[in-house]
């Protein structure tokens, strides 16, 4: 089992910045494909970015693509994070961590493909 927790998240205006971090514990995932998704009130849990257990590749959203927003992995730290820069308030959302070791890479903006979840941490954007 995999346990992920979030944190980073906060409160900030239009143009702010904010660097999610996801620490995982009970097995190391630098075997695990990672994810990070979000889900504003009313929607649907929808993808952000994710990264390959290497590292070695990485791949967004369309609505974050271009936009500054990074995710990176620490795996001598068990550590994912996501910078997000340039927010916007349509960044607002409860951003979460996911883990996964047997997805298939191309399916890795596939909410369903991913076994093990975090709590979430709450990122609000104000104009």
């Amino acid at each position: 089992q995999v346990q992920l927790v979030e944190s980073g998240g906060g409160s900030v205006q239009a143009g702010g910045s904010l660097r999610l971090s996801c620490v995982a514990s009970g097995r190391t995932i630098r075997s695990y494909h990672m994810g990070w998704f979000r889900q504003a009130p009313g929607k649907e849990r929808e993808f952000v970015a994710a990264i390959s257990w290497s590292g070695g590749s990485t791949f967004y959203a369309d609505s974050v693509k271009g936009r500054l927003f990074t995710i990176s992995r620490n795996n001598a730290k068990n550590t994912v994070y996501l910078q997000m820069d340039s927010l916007k308030p349509e960044d607002t959302a409860v951003y979460y961590c996911a883990a996964d070791r047997t997805m298939d890479w191309s399916k890795s903006g596939d909410v369903n493909e991913y076994d093990y979840w975090g709590q979430g941490t709450q990122v609000t954007v104000s104009s």
